[in-house]
């Protein structure tokens, strides 16, 4: 169950960021609830035990940067650059992002809970230890991706694109819904039921060039 902001234990010590995000900046305890941020640009910025809430992330890059034991709640990014972001011990909930660049992301165990990711470009990113909880994944492309015990549970991946992707330990049994547009050999390291797997099977026989005809 997604924490609350009190629950955190570091809730007592945040404070208001001192001036305006800077590249390369290290933030410890900062607190920021509300507004939006364009174009901001903070690569290899680094975060801890930091709190974001109601914000709004437009374009901007925030490539290299580093998140460890953030808590992130209402936060939306669009077209904002995270590549070859690395995230630790972090909750991301009710969140959505929309066009954003994450390839190269190195995650580790983060949490999202009740998120939207619409066209995210997951490519080549490396997730282990992370759940998908009550989420919606549409038109994401986890090509050549590297996913270690990940798992959906309530959540729907719809139009995903598995090109090339590893996976190891990955629980698909909890997704309310599991759409593939291609990579489906990549499945080798999934956990689906046997209902899932009945409904996969369309496609598997697409990928292997069988033709069904009753």
């Amino acid at each position: 169950m997604a924490r609350e902001l009190d629950d955190l234990p570091y809730a007592r010590y945040l404070t208001a960021p001192d001036g305006d995000f800077e590249a390369e900046g290290d933030y410890d305890c900062v607190r920021v609830d509300g507004g939006e941020l364009d174009d901001l640009d903070v690569r290899h910025a680094r975060f801890s035990e930091s709190a974001f809430s109601s914000i709004t992330f437009t374009r901007g890059s925030l490539r290299y940067s580093r998140f460890t034991d953030v808590w992130l709640r209402h936060v939306r990014w669009v077209g904002t650059e995270l590549a070859d972001t690395g995230w630790l011990d972090s909750e991301v909930v009710s969140g959505a992002m929309s066009g954003v660049d994450f390839a190269g992301a190195n995650l580790r165990r983060v949490r999202f809970e009740g998120c939207k990711f619409d066209s995210v470009n997951f490519r080549g990113t490396r997730l282990r230890e992370v759940s998908f909880v009550d989420c919606v994944l549409r038109d994401c492309d986890f090509a050549e991706a590297a996913l270690t015990d990940v798992t959906v549970p309530g959540s729907a991946l719809v139009r995903l694109s598995l090109r090339k992707t590893r996976l190891a330990k990955v629980d698909l049994r909890g997704a309310t819904a599991l759409d593939f547009t291609e990579g489906l050999d990549s499945l080798s390291g999934a956990t689906v039921t046997s209902l899932q797997l009945i409904d996969l099977a369309p496609a598997f026989a697409r990928s292997i060039g069988i033709a069904v005809r009753d």
